[in-house]
């Protein structure tokens, strides 16, 4: 799969197949495509994924597209202003936050809803109780609300993320949360009650706007 990534405040992908190749997308985010690229909804992991699926707030099934020969193009995007960056799969599976999937396509993809590994994470870190992790050999493309900044984290080193901004991160990198301290800063300060904690090591990505939140959201809103 040949790929093209253009545009500045709302960018999108063009995605160009051979003959045969597919690639999962987010639900929502075909664009355009040509007359050879035929598609329809599949859910990963079956009744269960959907389930799953559903409680992340990712919809049950996803958008499978599959070129039906050579030639054939598709052009895709999210539905919000943001920036689009890629992750290779060989250098380990990513965990990506409610509405920053995208794209994925290569051999043997496993995209799966995991429950967050710490439950005070999972319930007040920002990113939610359910996360989409994407594995085996391939590309994802990730959409980040505003602008990305990348940050990759040697073992145990520590990054405090405020809730929202946290797009998606390497499966090595350990979720969890810490309060933003006195109780002036949790009321006054904008951020909430807790921050994110992420500690190394593996790659983060973090989105310059907070994505499903404001300022003056309350712990648990969703990334």
């Amino acid at each position: 799969m040949q790929y093209t990534i253009a545009g500045e405040i709302a960018q999108f992908a063009r995605l160009e197949f051979g003959s045969g190749e597919s690639v999962w997308l987010s639900k929502g985010a075909l664009m355009a495509y040509s007359d050879g690229v035929q598609w329809r909804l599949r859910v990963p992991g079956g009744l269960g994924g959907a389930v799953r699926r559903t409680l992340a707030g990712e919809g049950a099934a996803l958008t499978y597209a599959e070129a039906q020969g050579a030639g054939q193009f598709a052009l895709i995007a999210s539905n919000a202003p943001g920036h689009i960056a890629t992750w290779n799969l060989a250098d380990g599976p990513v965990i990506a936050t409610r509405g920053s999937f995208l794209a994925a396509w290569g051999e043997e993809v496993d995209i799966s809803v995991i429950i967050a590994r710490r439950a005070g994470a999972a319930f007040f870190g920002g990113a939610g109780l359910f996360l989409q992790r994407i594995a085996g050999r391939g590309t994802v493309l990730l959409h980040g609300s505003g602008d990305f900044e990348q940050c990759n984290l040697g073992q145990g080193e520590p990054l405090v993320i405020s809730t929202g901004n946290l797009a998606a991160f390497a499966d090595t990198v350990d979720y969890a949360i810490q309060t933003v301290g006195s109780i002036g800063r949790a009321l006054f300060g904008g951020e909430g009650v807790f921050m994110t904690r992420l500690t190394g090591p593996g790659r983060v990505l973090l989105q310059s706007l907070k994505r499903g939140v404001t300022t003056s959201s309350s712990a648990g809103s969703s990334g």
